[in-house]
Protein backbone atom coordinates (compact mmCIF):
# COMPACT_ATOMS: atom_id res chain seq x y z
CA UNK A 1 0.00 0.00 0.00
CA UNK A 2 0.94 3.44 -0.91
CA UNK A 3 0.94 6.01 1.85
CA UNK A 4 -0.51 9.08 1.12
CA UNK A 5 2.65 11.08 2.21
CA UNK A 6 4.82 9.50 -1.25
CA UNK A 7 1.96 10.51 -3.98
CA UNK A 8 1.82 13.99 -5.30
CA UNK A 9 4.13 15.95 -3.32
CA UNK A 10 6.88 15.77 -5.46
CA UNK A 11 10.34 17.93 -6.33
CA UNK A 12 9.50 20.81 -8.16
CA UNK A 13 11.72 23.79 -9.03
CA UNK A 14 9.76 25.87 -6.07
CA UNK A 15 10.40 23.11 -3.88
CA UNK A 16 14.16 21.93 -4.29
CA UNK A 17 16.86 23.45 -5.51
CA UNK A 18 20.33 21.41 -6.11
CA UNK A 19 22.73 22.62 -2.86
CA UNK A 20 25.67 24.41 -3.68
CA UNK A 21 27.81 27.52 -2.16
CA UNK A 22 27.89 29.56 -5.22
CA UNK A 23 24.62 31.00 -4.31
CA UNK A 24 25.98 32.52 -1.08
CA UNK A 25 27.76 35.20 -2.87
CA UNK A 26 24.91 35.90 -4.97
CA UNK A 27 22.90 36.70 -1.80
CA UNK A 28 25.74 38.77 -0.34
CA UNK A 29 25.91 40.69 -3.61
CA UNK A 30 22.16 41.15 -3.30
CA UNK A 31 21.59 42.03 0.27
CA UNK A 32 24.76 43.69 1.13
CA UNK A 33 26.30 45.71 -2.40
CA UNK A 34 28.50 47.85 -0.72
CA UNK A 35 29.96 45.69 1.92
CA UNK A 36 33.50 44.92 1.49
CA UNK A 37 33.89 41.63 0.26
CA UNK A 38 37.63 41.72 0.21
CA UNK A 39 40.97 43.66 1.23
CA UNK A 40 44.29 43.90 -0.13
CA UNK A 41 46.61 46.09 0.73
CA UNK A 42 44.91 49.37 -0.46
CA UNK A 43 42.33 47.95 -2.38
CA UNK A 44 38.91 47.40 -1.33
CA UNK A 45 36.40 45.41 -3.26
CA UNK A 46 32.64 45.44 -2.29
CA UNK A 47 30.22 42.60 -2.38
CA UNK A 48 28.94 44.15 -5.52
CA UNK A 49 31.90 44.20 -7.62
CA UNK A 50 33.47 40.85 -6.02
CA UNK A 51 29.79 39.26 -7.47
CA UNK A 52 29.91 40.74 -10.91
CA UNK A 53 33.88 40.01 -11.46
CA UNK A 54 33.33 36.02 -10.74
CA UNK A 55 30.56 36.21 -12.97
CA UNK A 56 33.23 37.77 -15.98
CA UNK A 57 35.41 35.20 -15.10
CA UNK A 58 32.33 32.67 -15.86
CA UNK A 59 31.57 34.43 -19.19
CA UNK A 60 35.01 34.43 -20.44
CA UNK A 61 35.66 30.69 -19.60
CA UNK A 62 32.63 29.92 -21.39
CA UNK A 63 33.39 32.18 -23.83
CA UNK A 64 36.20 29.74 -24.18
CA UNK A 65 34.25 26.66 -24.41
CA UNK A 66 34.95 26.04 -20.87
CA UNK A 67 31.67 24.19 -19.30
CA UNK A 68 30.44 21.36 -17.35
CA UNK A 69 33.42 18.57 -16.10
CA UNK A 70 36.30 20.54 -17.65
CA UNK A 71 39.51 21.57 -15.06
CA UNK A 72 40.66 24.65 -14.54
CA UNK A 73 43.90 24.60 -12.60
CA UNK A 74 45.26 28.00 -10.74
CA UNK A 75 48.34 28.51 -8.72
CA UNK A 76 47.79 31.37 -6.77
CA UNK A 77 48.57 33.28 -3.64
CA UNK A 78 45.97 34.25 -1.22
CA UNK A 79 44.69 37.21 -3.53
CA UNK A 80 41.64 38.53 -4.82
CA UNK A 81 42.07 36.28 -8.13
CA UNK A 82 42.10 33.16 -6.16
CA UNK A 83 38.65 34.13 -4.73
CA UNK A 84 37.06 34.81 -7.56
CA UNK A 85 38.50 31.36 -9.28
CA UNK A 86 36.55 29.86 -6.19
CA UNK A 87 32.88 31.11 -7.73
CA UNK A 88 33.62 32.00 -11.64
CA UNK A 89 35.14 28.47 -12.62
CA UNK A 90 31.87 26.03 -10.45
CA UNK A 91 29.55 28.54 -12.43
CA UNK A 92 30.19 27.25 -15.58
CA UNK A 93 30.31 23.72 -14.18
CA UNK A 94 33.99 23.46 -14.26
CA UNK A 95 35.83 22.01 -11.47
CA UNK A 96 38.66 23.99 -9.76
CA UNK A 97 42.07 22.65 -9.29
CA UNK A 98 43.91 24.55 -7.12
CA UNK A 99 47.61 24.05 -7.19
CA UNK A 100 50.15 23.86 -3.92
CA UNK A 101 52.76 26.74 -4.66
CA UNK A 102 55.18 24.65 -2.72
CA UNK A 103 55.32 21.44 -4.44
CA UNK A 104 57.67 20.75 -7.59
CA UNK A 105 57.76 20.91 -11.17
CA UNK A 106 57.07 16.96 -11.53
CA UNK A 107 54.48 16.92 -9.13
CA UNK A 108 52.95 19.54 -11.10
CA UNK A 109 53.27 18.23 -13.91
CA UNK A 110 51.75 14.70 -12.94
CA UNK A 111 48.61 16.81 -11.54
CA UNK A 112 48.09 18.94 -14.67
CA UNK A 113 48.20 15.72 -16.91
CA UNK A 114 45.63 14.06 -14.58
CA UNK A 115 43.31 16.14 -13.97
CA UNK A 116 43.14 17.01 -18.00
CA UNK A 117 43.55 20.41 -17.08
CA UNK A 118 42.16 22.99 -19.73
CA UNK A 119 42.78 26.39 -18.35
CA UNK A 120 45.94 27.30 -16.47
CA UNK A 121 45.75 30.43 -14.06
CA UNK A 122 48.69 31.21 -12.74
CA UNK A 123 50.77 34.15 -10.42
CA UNK A 124 53.64 35.37 -12.20
CA UNK A 125 55.96 34.45 -8.91
CA UNK A 126 55.27 30.63 -9.62
CA UNK A 127 55.87 31.07 -13.16
CA UNK A 128 59.45 29.05 -13.65
CA UNK A 129 58.33 26.56 -11.24
CA UNK A 130 54.88 26.06 -13.98
CA UNK A 131 57.39 26.12 -16.92
CA UNK A 132 59.25 23.84 -16.02
CA UNK A 133 56.43 21.77 -14.82
CA UNK A 134 54.48 22.36 -18.72
CA UNK A 135 57.38 20.92 -20.26
CA UNK A 136 57.05 17.94 -18.45
CA UNK A 137 53.66 17.76 -18.77
CA UNK A 138 51.23 16.65 -22.05
CA UNK A 139 48.38 18.55 -21.97
CA UNK A 140 49.14 21.91 -23.69
CA UNK A 141 45.86 23.97 -21.13
CA UNK A 142 45.05 27.82 -21.97
CA UNK A 143 47.64 29.64 -19.82
CA UNK A 144 46.86 32.96 -17.91
CA UNK A 145 48.98 35.12 -16.30
CA UNK A 146 48.25 36.66 -12.84
CA UNK A 147 50.58 39.99 -11.92
CA UNK A 148 49.58 40.83 -8.02
CA UNK A 149 49.98 44.38 -7.27
CA UNK A 150 50.86 43.50 -3.72
CA UNK A 151 54.28 40.82 -5.12
CA UNK A 152 57.34 43.06 -5.16
CA UNK A 153 58.65 40.13 -7.48
CA UNK A 154 57.73 40.71 -11.23
CA UNK A 155 57.80 36.96 -11.75
CA UNK A 156 57.80 34.71 -15.30
CA UNK A 157 54.55 35.09 -17.79
CA UNK A 158 53.97 31.88 -19.27
CA UNK A 159 52.18 33.79 -22.00
CA UNK A 160 50.36 36.41 -23.69
CA UNK A 161 46.94 36.46 -21.76
CA UNK A 162 46.89 38.30 -18.92
CA UNK A 163 44.40 37.52 -16.60
CA UNK A 164 42.77 41.31 -15.98
CA UNK A 165 42.51 41.66 -19.46
CA UNK A 166 40.78 38.10 -19.63
CA UNK A 167 38.13 39.31 -16.93
CA UNK A 168 37.65 42.02 -18.53
CA UNK A 169 36.77 40.29 -21.56
CA UNK A 170 33.63 38.62 -19.55
CA UNK A 171 29.84 39.61 -18.86
CA UNK A 172 29.08 40.98 -15.56
CA UNK A 173 25.68 40.53 -16.08
CA UNK A 174 26.65 36.72 -16.90
CA UNK A 175 23.68 34.30 -16.22
CA UNK A 176 25.43 31.50 -14.80
CA UNK A 177 23.23 27.89 -14.68
CA UNK A 178 22.92 26.19 -10.85
CA UNK A 179 24.98 22.43 -10.73
CA UNK A 180 21.82 20.15 -12.67
CA UNK A 181 23.06 17.60 -9.55
CA UNK A 182 24.52 18.91 -6.26
CA UNK A 183 26.51 15.73 -6.91
CA UNK A 184 28.28 17.34 -9.84
CA UNK A 185 32.12 17.81 -9.55
CA UNK A 186 33.00 21.64 -7.45
CA UNK A 187 36.57 21.52 -6.87
CA UNK A 188 39.83 19.06 -6.97
CA UNK A 189 42.36 18.61 -4.70
CA UNK A 190 45.68 16.31 -4.75
CA UNK A 191 46.90 14.53 -1.44
CA UNK A 192 50.42 14.87 -0.58
CA UNK A 193 51.67 11.03 -2.27
CA UNK A 194 52.24 8.97 0.46
CA UNK A 195 52.87 5.97 -1.48
CA UNK A 196 53.26 7.11 -4.91
CA UNK A 197 51.33 9.77 -6.94
CA UNK A 198 49.25 12.10 -4.99
CA UNK A 199 45.66 10.93 -5.10
CA UNK A 200 43.04 13.61 -6.52
CA UNK A 201 39.94 13.90 -4.25
CA UNK A 202 37.25 15.37 -5.54
CA UNK A 203 34.55 17.39 -3.54
CA UNK A 204 30.37 17.97 -4.87
CA UNK A 205 28.98 21.11 -4.56
CA UNK A 206 26.36 19.01 -1.62
CA UNK A 207 29.42 18.59 0.87
CA UNK A 208 30.98 21.92 0.18
CA UNK A 209 27.59 24.19 1.13
CA UNK A 210 26.67 21.96 3.80
CA UNK A 211 30.74 22.78 4.98
CA UNK A 212 30.01 26.51 5.02
CA UNK A 213 26.68 26.19 7.19
CA UNK A 214 29.15 23.72 9.30
CA UNK A 215 32.03 26.48 9.67
CA UNK A 216 29.73 29.32 10.47
CA UNK A 217 28.56 27.48 13.58
CA UNK A 218 31.86 26.06 14.54
CA UNK A 219 33.84 29.01 14.48
CA UNK A 220 31.54 31.11 15.63
CA UNK A 221 31.21 33.31 13.31
CA UNK A 222 28.07 36.20 13.28
CA UNK A 223 27.39 38.87 11.09
CA UNK A 224 29.64 40.48 8.95
CA UNK A 225 33.14 38.59 9.67
CA UNK A 226 36.72 39.61 9.08
CA UNK A 227 38.53 37.05 8.36
CA UNK A 228 42.55 37.10 7.76
CA UNK A 229 43.91 34.43 5.42
CA UNK A 230 46.88 32.79 6.67
CA UNK A 231 45.51 29.42 5.63
CA UNK A 232 46.46 28.83 2.04
CA UNK A 233 43.44 29.30 0.20
CA UNK A 234 44.99 25.81 -2.24
CA UNK A 235 44.36 23.59 0.78
CA UNK A 236 41.27 22.00 0.97
CA UNK A 237 40.31 24.97 -1.06
CA UNK A 238 40.92 26.65 2.42
CA UNK A 239 38.24 24.52 4.75
CA UNK A 240 35.67 26.06 2.33
CA UNK A 241 36.09 29.54 4.02
CA UNK A 242 36.54 31.24 0.43
CA UNK A 243 32.68 30.48 0.73
CA UNK A 244 31.61 30.49 3.71
CA UNK A 245 32.18 34.13 4.31
CA UNK A 246 29.88 35.10 1.48
CA UNK A 247 27.22 33.02 3.72
CA UNK A 248 27.94 35.56 6.13
CA UNK A 249 28.46 38.53 4.26
CA UNK A 250 32.50 38.59 5.99
CA UNK A 251 35.35 40.63 4.28
CA UNK A 252 38.35 38.27 3.41
CA UNK A 253 41.51 39.93 4.13
CA UNK A 254 44.16 38.83 1.62
CA UNK A 255 47.95 37.97 2.60
CA UNK A 256 50.47 36.55 0.40
CA UNK A 257 52.55 35.23 3.06
CA UNK A 258 52.65 34.27 6.78
CA UNK A 259 54.60 37.11 8.22
CA UNK A 260 54.61 38.67 11.34
CA UNK A 261 53.83 42.59 10.98
CA UNK A 262 51.24 42.09 7.75
CA UNK A 263 49.65 39.95 10.25
CA UNK A 264 49.53 41.82 13.44
CA UNK A 265 48.80 44.95 10.61
CA UNK A 266 45.75 43.16 9.29
CA UNK A 267 44.56 42.76 12.54
CA UNK A 268 44.79 45.87 13.77
CA UNK A 269 44.18 47.68 11.07
CA UNK A 270 40.71 46.14 10.03
CA UNK A 271 39.68 44.51 13.40
CA UNK A 272 40.20 40.99 12.11
CA UNK A 273 37.56 38.74 13.68
CA UNK A 274 38.69 35.03 12.36
CA UNK A 275 41.70 33.31 11.04
CA UNK A 276 42.52 29.44 10.55
CA UNK A 277 46.25 28.19 10.78
CA UNK A 278 48.54 25.44 11.07
CA UNK A 279 50.98 26.00 14.31
CA UNK A 280 53.61 27.40 12.15
CA UNK A 281 51.05 30.34 12.14
CA UNK A 282 51.05 30.97 15.88
CA UNK A 283 54.73 30.64 16.36
CA UNK A 284 55.13 33.78 13.43
CA UNK A 285 52.65 35.75 15.75
CA UNK A 286 54.43 34.80 19.22
CA UNK A 287 58.03 35.79 17.87
CA UNK A 288 57.35 38.86 16.43
CA UNK A 289 59.90 41.31 17.36
CA UNK A 290 58.50 44.62 19.42
CA UNK A 291 58.34 46.76 16.42
CA UNK A 292 56.45 44.14 14.66
CA UNK A 293 53.27 43.58 16.96
CA UNK A 294 50.34 45.55 17.51
CA UNK A 295 48.57 45.85 20.45
CA UNK A 296 45.20 44.09 19.95
CA UNK A 297 41.69 46.14 21.32
CA UNK A 298 39.80 42.77 20.39
CA UNK A 299 39.53 39.01 20.94
CA UNK A 300 40.61 37.11 17.99
CA UNK A 301 39.41 33.63 16.97
CA UNK A 302 41.86 31.28 15.95
CA UNK A 303 41.08 28.23 14.58
CA UNK A 304 44.11 25.90 14.15
CA UNK A 305 44.83 22.48 12.62
CA UNK A 306 47.54 19.38 13.30
CA UNK A 307 49.52 18.46 15.96
CA UNK A 308 48.03 20.56 19.04
CA UNK A 309 50.84 23.19 20.46
CA UNK A 310 52.44 22.80 23.88
CA UNK A 311 50.72 24.00 27.10
CA UNK A 312 53.16 27.35 27.31
CA UNK A 313 51.88 28.32 23.79
CA UNK A 314 48.15 27.76 24.15
CA UNK A 315 49.03 30.30 27.63
CA UNK A 316 50.95 32.81 25.21
CA UNK A 317 48.62 32.64 22.41
CA UNK A 318 45.67 33.22 25.00
CA UNK A 319 47.81 36.47 26.64
CA UNK A 320 48.05 37.92 23.23
CA UNK A 321 44.56 38.04 22.56
CA UNK A 322 43.80 34.89 20.62
CA UNK A 323 40.55 32.48 21.12
CA UNK A 324 42.16 29.15 20.25
CA UNK A 325 39.87 26.49 18.82
CA UNK A 326 41.22 22.60 18.01
CA UNK A 327 40.30 21.55 14.85
CA UNK A 328 41.25 18.17 12.75
CA UNK A 329 40.42 16.79 9.21
CA UNK A 330 41.83 15.53 5.61
CA UNK A 331 41.80 16.94 2.17
CA UNK A 332 38.96 14.04 2.13
CA UNK A 333 36.74 15.74 4.64
CA UNK A 334 36.54 19.36 2.95
CA UNK A 335 39.05 20.64 5.65
CA UNK A 336 38.17 20.01 9.68
CA UNK A 337 35.52 17.35 10.47
CA UNK A 338 36.08 17.69 14.10
CA UNK A 339 36.35 20.15 16.41
CA UNK A 340 37.29 20.00 19.89
CA UNK A 341 34.27 21.91 21.59
CA UNK A 342 34.73 23.41 24.56
CA UNK A 343 33.20 23.21 28.07
CA UNK A 344 32.88 25.90 30.54
CA UNK A 345 32.97 23.50 33.53
CA UNK A 346 36.78 22.33 32.04
CA UNK A 347 37.94 25.78 32.73
CA UNK A 348 37.81 24.65 36.21
CA UNK A 349 39.49 21.96 36.12
CA UNK A 350 43.39 21.65 37.43
CA UNK A 351 46.41 22.84 34.75
CA UNK A 352 47.27 19.51 33.66
CA UNK A 353 43.33 17.97 33.75
CA UNK A 354 42.63 21.15 31.03
CA UNK A 355 45.45 20.13 29.51
CA UNK A 356 43.99 16.31 28.57
CA UNK A 357 40.87 18.19 27.79
CA UNK A 358 42.49 20.71 25.34
CA UNK A 359 45.33 18.31 23.25
CA UNK A 360 42.07 15.92 21.60
CA UNK A 361 40.76 16.33 18.67
CA UNK A 362 37.40 16.44 20.00
CA UNK A 363 33.59 15.60 18.37
CA UNK A 364 32.25 15.49 15.16
CA UNK A 365 31.47 18.91 12.94
CA UNK A 366 28.30 19.89 12.68
CA UNK A 367 27.46 18.71 9.00
CA UNK A 368 29.20 15.36 9.20
CA UNK A 369 26.65 12.47 10.41
CA UNK A 370 29.42 10.05 12.43
CA UNK A 371 32.50 9.58 13.83
CA UNK A 372 34.28 6.76 15.54
CA UNK A 373 37.02 4.86 16.29
CA UNK A 374 37.28 1.30 15.34
CA UNK A 375 38.91 -1.87 14.61
CA UNK A 376 39.93 -1.51 10.96
CA UNK A 377 39.99 -5.23 10.43
CA UNK A 378 36.71 -6.50 12.20
CA UNK A 379 35.37 -2.86 11.87
CA UNK A 380 33.63 -3.43 15.45
CA UNK A 381 34.02 -0.08 17.50
CA UNK A 382 35.94 0.35 19.73
CA UNK A 383 35.87 0.76 23.97
CA UNK A 384 35.49 4.07 24.68
CA UNK A 385 37.87 3.46 27.41
CA UNK A 386 40.44 6.42 26.09
CA UNK A 387 42.84 3.34 25.55
CA UNK A 388 42.15 1.15 23.06
CA UNK A 389 43.63 2.37 19.91
CA UNK A 390 41.87 1.87 16.29
CA UNK A 391 41.21 3.65 12.91
CA UNK A 392 39.80 6.76 13.03
CA UNK A 393 36.59 6.87 10.46
CA UNK A 394 34.19 9.07 9.10
CA UNK A 395 30.55 9.01 7.40
CA UNK A 396 28.48 11.71 6.03
CA UNK A 397 28.32 14.40 3.44
CA UNK A 398 31.38 16.06 4.01
CA UNK A 399 33.20 13.08 2.73
CA UNK A 400 35.03 13.40 -0.29
CA UNK A 401 33.01 12.49 -3.47
CA UNK A 402 36.45 9.71 -4.34
CA UNK A 403 39.21 9.81 -5.92
CA UNK A 404 39.61 10.88 -9.61
CA UNK A 405 40.24 7.52 -12.11
CA UNK A 406 41.19 5.61 -8.85
CA UNK A 407 38.60 3.22 -7.80
CA UNK A 408 40.75 0.93 -6.42
CA UNK A 409 41.88 3.36 -3.93
CA UNK A 410 38.57 4.37 -3.79
CA UNK A 411 37.11 1.63 -2.87
CA UNK A 412 39.91 1.18 -0.48
CA UNK A 413 38.91 3.84 1.24
CA UNK A 414 35.39 3.54 1.94
CA UNK A 415 35.25 -0.01 2.41
CA UNK A 416 32.80 -1.08 5.23
CA UNK A 417 30.67 1.85 4.77
CA UNK A 418 32.87 4.42 6.40
CA UNK A 419 35.47 6.69 5.17
CA UNK A 420 39.20 4.98 6.24
CA UNK A 421 41.54 7.67 8.03
CA UNK A 422 44.33 6.01 7.88
CA UNK A 423 44.87 7.89 11.82
CA UNK A 424 45.12 5.57 14.51
CA UNK A 425 43.33 6.91 17.71
CA UNK A 426 41.44 6.49 20.86
CA UNK A 427 37.85 7.21 21.95
CA UNK A 428 37.00 8.59 25.39
CA UNK A 429 34.05 8.15 27.69
CA UNK A 430 32.46 11.68 26.92
CA UNK A 431 32.56 10.60 23.21
CA UNK A 432 35.85 12.71 22.28
CA UNK A 433 38.41 11.10 20.06
CA UNK A 434 42.07 11.32 20.18
CA UNK A 435 44.65 10.69 17.87
CA UNK A 436 47.75 8.80 18.89
CA UNK A 437 49.11 8.07 15.66
CA UNK A 438 49.62 8.27 12.07
CA UNK A 439 49.30 5.12 9.90
CA UNK A 440 52.19 4.94 7.14
CA UNK A 441 54.40 7.04 9.17
CA UNK A 442 52.84 10.82 7.62
CA UNK A 443 54.58 13.98 8.92
CA UNK A 444 52.32 16.80 9.05
CA UNK A 445 54.20 20.11 8.64
CA UNK A 446 53.03 23.26 8.38
CA UNK A 447 49.77 21.90 8.31
CA UNK A 448 51.19 19.84 4.51
CA UNK A 449 51.14 16.64 4.37
CA UNK A 450 54.96 15.01 3.66
CA UNK A 451 55.39 11.04 3.02
CA UNK A 452 58.40 9.79 4.91
CA UNK A 453 58.60 6.88 2.16
CA UNK A 454 58.75 9.33 -0.34
CA UNK A 455 61.73 11.28 1.53
CA UNK A 456 63.48 7.23 2.35
CA UNK A 457 63.39 6.59 -1.85
CA UNK A 458 65.34 10.10 -2.69
CA UNK A 459 67.72 9.60 0.24
CA UNK A 460 68.15 5.70 -0.60
CA UNK A 461 68.95 7.11 -4.13
CA UNK A 462 72.14 8.92 -3.06
CA UNK A 463 75.14 6.62 -3.89
CA UNK A 464 77.15 6.29 -0.54
CA UNK A 465 73.48 5.80 1.58
CA UNK A 466 73.34 2.11 2.77
CA UNK A 467 70.18 2.78 4.59
CA UNK A 468 67.61 5.43 5.87
CA UNK A 469 64.44 6.21 7.53
CA UNK A 470 62.28 9.06 8.13
CA UNK A 471 60.56 10.27 11.33
CA UNK A 472 58.62 13.29 12.64
CA UNK A 473 60.11 15.21 14.69
CA UNK A 474 58.23 18.14 16.76
CA UNK A 475 58.77 21.44 15.87
CA UNK A 476 57.71 24.95 17.81
CA UNK A 477 57.12 26.46 13.98
CA UNK A 478 56.36 23.60 11.63
CA UNK A 479 54.57 21.16 14.25
CA UNK A 480 56.25 18.63 13.32
CA UNK A 481 59.39 18.18 10.47
CA UNK A 482 61.30 15.60 8.86
CA UNK A 483 64.40 14.06 10.56
CA UNK A 484 66.55 11.71 8.49
CA UNK A 485 68.49 8.71 9.60
CA UNK A 486 71.07 7.77 7.88
CA UNK A 487 73.39 4.66 7.77
CA UNK A 488 76.65 5.25 5.05
CA UNK A 489 78.48 3.51 3.29
CA UNK A 490 81.80 1.98 4.48
CA UNK A 491 84.94 3.94 3.89
CA UNK A 492 82.15 7.22 3.16
CA UNK A 493 82.11 10.75 4.35
CA UNK A 494 79.17 12.66 3.73
CA UNK A 495 77.83 15.80 5.46
CA UNK A 496 74.45 16.89 6.53
CA UNK A 497 74.60 19.55 4.70
CA UNK A 498 75.45 17.37 1.55
CA UNK A 499 72.04 15.25 2.20
CA UNK A 500 69.83 17.84 2.36
CA UNK A 501 71.23 19.36 -0.82
CA UNK A 502 70.82 16.07 -2.29
CA UNK A 503 66.66 16.20 -1.24
CA UNK A 504 66.57 19.26 -2.35
CA UNK A 505 67.05 18.51 -5.71
CA UNK A 506 64.51 16.09 -6.29
CA UNK A 507 62.05 17.25 -3.55
CA UNK A 508 60.01 20.61 -2.53
CA UNK A 509 62.06 22.36 0.09
CA UNK A 510 59.57 22.01 2.49
CA UNK A 511 59.68 17.79 1.95
CA UNK A 512 63.31 17.66 2.41
CA UNK A 513 65.05 16.99 5.73
CA UNK A 514 65.44 19.60 8.55
CA UNK A 515 68.11 16.87 10.94
CA UNK A 516 70.01 14.57 9.53
CA UNK A 517 71.68 12.09 12.05
CA UNK A 518 74.52 9.41 11.10
CA UNK A 519 73.31 6.24 12.72
CA UNK A 520 73.54 2.71 12.44
CA UNK A 521 69.39 1.75 12.15
CA UNK A 522 68.05 -0.30 14.67
CA UNK A 523 66.54 -3.22 12.83
CA UNK A 524 64.59 -6.17 13.89
CA UNK A 525 65.85 -10.22 13.47
CA UNK A 526 64.15 -9.69 10.06
CA UNK A 527 65.89 -6.36 9.27
CA UNK A 528 62.62 -4.18 9.77
CA UNK A 529 63.68 -0.88 10.63
CA UNK A 530 62.98 0.14 14.20
CA UNK A 531 61.32 3.39 13.56
CA UNK A 532 59.68 3.81 17.12
CA UNK A 533 63.54 3.88 18.70
CA UNK A 534 64.12 6.52 16.15
CA UNK A 535 61.03 8.91 17.15
CA UNK A 536 62.79 8.30 20.92
CA UNK A 537 65.58 9.29 19.63
CA UNK A 538 64.72 12.04 17.26
CA UNK A 539 63.28 13.96 20.78
CA UNK A 540 67.07 14.81 21.79
CA UNK A 541 68.24 15.78 18.02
Amino acid sequence: MVHPFDTGLDRTPANYQPLTPLVFLERAASVHPDHVAIIHGSEKVAYRDFCARSRQLASALQARGIGKGDTVSVMLANTPAMLEAHYGVPMVGAVLHSINTRLDAATIAFMLDHAETKVLIVDTEFGVVLKDALSQATVRPLLIDYRDIQCDVEGTRLGDLDYEAFVASGDPEFRWAMPSDEWDALSLNYTSGTTGNPKGVVYHHRGAALMCYANTVATGMGQHPVYLWTLPMFHCNGWCFPWSLSLAAGTHVCLRAVRAKPMYDAIADHKVTHLSGAPFVMSALLNASADERRSLDHRVAFNHAAAPPPTAVLAEMDEAGFELTHLYGLTETYGPATLNEWHAAWDELPAEARLAKRIRQGVRYHALEDLTVMNPATMEKTPADGETIGEVMFRGNIVMKGYLKNPDATNKAFAGGWFRSGDLGVMHPDGYIQLKDRSKDIIISGGENISSIEIEDVLYRHPDVAGAAVVAKQDTKWGETPCAFVELRPDTDVTAEEIIAWCKETLARFKCPRHVVFTELPKTSTGKIQKFKLRELAKNV
